[in-house]
Formats: structure tokens, C-alpha cells, sequence
């Protein structure tokens, strides 16, 4: 199952499943009153909304069939309650072409999970702008990542009951702007610009993903790959995130983890090589679909 939050036109959001024949199904015209509205509001709803949602699909009624190209697809969780929690570091190719841009030894590994946050602001969807901010930063880059959307609330949630707390998957963009990554000796500015964290297309339910750890993973920048891997390369896998994210803390349905980005970055390049206005990003993951974004003035 694939849910998206989308809009017919205007301000009007609308929550969305897209069927197997690539037709979108307006599940909140379907569900009829008091229907979600987005996909915040689905994960909210808990097992008894899923299962009327269900029914849904199996109806299917063509009344509410949508050709994908007559919507906009936003963001499927364009307001996450909280920052977008974020994992730093967790891919082992990334972590030795990041230290060796570093002059570090390029085997030292995290001890411990690394952990930022990006905030709301960040989030735009498929197809929408992602700016230069060329004013505050002259070196921006691309990383492309699983998100985890945790769909049961929990804390201290033990690795093996961790994937009962997963609502479902999406991509994530986590553009950077290394100089000032660098300049504030944290990574919360430098990832936090406006514009910074494309998300969607859509949320893909976890019963659809057999296997969080054996995704394929490909990023392109002008056609041009520049990332290509496999979940499987993470430091920290998905079990592992939760449980160490949630010990003391809370997390709750709709909250978003970006789990990390695997080798290619763009300032690891020799020369480095930054993303500039008209650059197209081009982001895949096996069965979670193509997020595209365009960089702007």
C-alpha cells in the first residue's frame, strides 16, 4: 500500500493511495465523512482506520480514480509533529569517503549512533524547488535516504518489537550546505535551510517492504549517478535506530527518521563538485518510488 497526501488544487489536501494500474484513489472522497485528510491523519487513525481503508482498495469505486498527472503530490507528511529526526554517519562507504575528505583515518567508525534534527520548514515535496541560498552557503550538497515513518507510539521500544512501532517507508533528500555544517561545529544549520528536506512520494506501508536492509538505493544529479547502494551497507540498521533513538524518548505516529546516506556525496568528490541553480536530483529506492527535485536561485 502507497499513501500520499496530494491536492486537487488550492489549499484543499486530500489523503490518496496509488492502486497497481499507477491510478491514484482519493481514499478521503472514498471513506467518505470524517475521512483522513492526509497521511498524518491515517497513521493517527491506528489499525481500525487501515483496515476500513482496506475495504477501500479492494472497492476501488472508478468515481473516485485519479489520473496521477491531474493531482499535486505533496510531501506526504509536509508538518511532521517534530523536527525530522535524522541519522549521521551510517553507511560504511560514506563514513570512509567522508574521512578520508576529512584527513582521518578511514576506517573510524562510530562508536555510537549520531543523531540531528532537520525542522519542518525544511520539508517541500515531489517536483517543488529546492534553493541555492547561495547568500549563506557555497558549497550545497544532495544525500539520499530511507526514512522510517513510525506509525505506534513507544519509548525504551526493545529491537525486536521494533518494527511493530514502523508505519512504513519513504525518501528523503537530506540536502546539505557543508560550509556551514562545518563553520557551527554542529550539523543542525547546515541541514536546516529552507527547502532542505524533499520527502515523498508517497509513504509505503511496511507490510509492502519485506526487507528495510536490502533496498536498492540511487541518487542522479542532471541524469548523471552519482549514489548508488544498498540498505544493507548501514552501520545501524533499522531495529537497531529505533531502539536506540526511543530509550528515554518518545516517539509517536507520523514522527520521520532519515537513516542515512551512502557513499557519493558530492563534496567527497576530487574536486568537490556542489549543486547549482537548474541541477536535477533524481532520487530512487526499490519499491518506494522516484522523488524529483530541481535546485533554483
Amino acid at each position: 500500500m502507497k499513501f500520499l497526501t496530494f491536492t486537487p488544487g488550492g489549499h484543499d489536501t486530500r489523503l490518496g493511495a496509488v492502486l497497481d494500474d499507477g491510478a491514484l484513489l482519493d481514499l478521503t472522497a472514498a471513506l467518505g465523512a470524517g475521512a483522513p485528510r492526509d497521511v498524518a491523519a491515517l497513521i493517527e487513525g491506528g489499525d481500525a482506520l487501515l483496515d476500513q481503508v482496506r475495504t477501500a482498495l479492494a472497492n476501488a469505486p472508478a468515481r473516485h480514480r485519479l489520473a496521477m498527472d491531474a493531482v499535486k503530490v505533496l510531501a506526504p507528511l509536509p508538518r511532521p509533529g517534530k523536527n525530522i529526526f535524522c541519522v549521521g554517519r551510517n553507511y560504511r562507504e560514506h563514513i570512509i569517503e567522508g574521512n578520508r575528505a576529512a584527513g582521518r583515518d578511514p576506517h573510524d567508525f562510530p562508536k555510537a549512533m549520531e543523531v540531528f534534527t532537520k525542522p519542518w520548514t525544511t520539508v517541500v515535496g515531489p517536483g517543488d524547488d529546492v534553493r541555492r541560498h547561495a547568500a549563506h552557503t557555497r558549497i550545497l550538497d544532495y544525500e539520499i535516504e530511507l526514512a522510517i515513518v513510525v506509525g505506534k507510539a513507544g519509548t525504551d521500544i526493545p529491537r525486536e518489537r521494533a518494527l511493530e512501532h514502523v508505519f512504513g517507508y519513504t525518501i528523503v533528500n537530506d540536502v546539505t550546505a557543508r560550509d556551514l555544517q562545518k563553520r557551527h561545529g554542529q550539523w543542525f544549520k547546515g541541514k536546516s535551510l529552507d527547502t532542505f528536506c524533499p520527502m515523498g512520494p508517497w509513504v509505503v506501508h511496511r507490510s509492502a517492504v519485506p526487507d528495510a536492509q536490502d533496498l536498492d538505493m540511487e541518487l542522479q544529479v542532471n541524469g548523471e549517478t552519482r549514489q548508488r547502494a544498498n540498505t544493507s551497507d548501514m552501520l545501524f540498521d533499522v531495529p537497531a535506530i529505533i531502539e536506540q533513538l526511543s530509550a528515554g524518548l518518545t516517539l509517536h505516529p507520523g514522527d520521520v527518521i532519515a537513516t542515512g546516506t551512502p557513499s557519493g556525496v558530492g563534496f567527497a568528490m576530487t574536486p568537490p563538485r556542489c549543486l547549482e541553480p537548474g541541477d536535477e536530483m533524481r532520487l530512487r529506492i526499490t519499491g518506494l518510488g522516484e522523488l524529483v527535485n530541481r535546485v533554483v536561485a
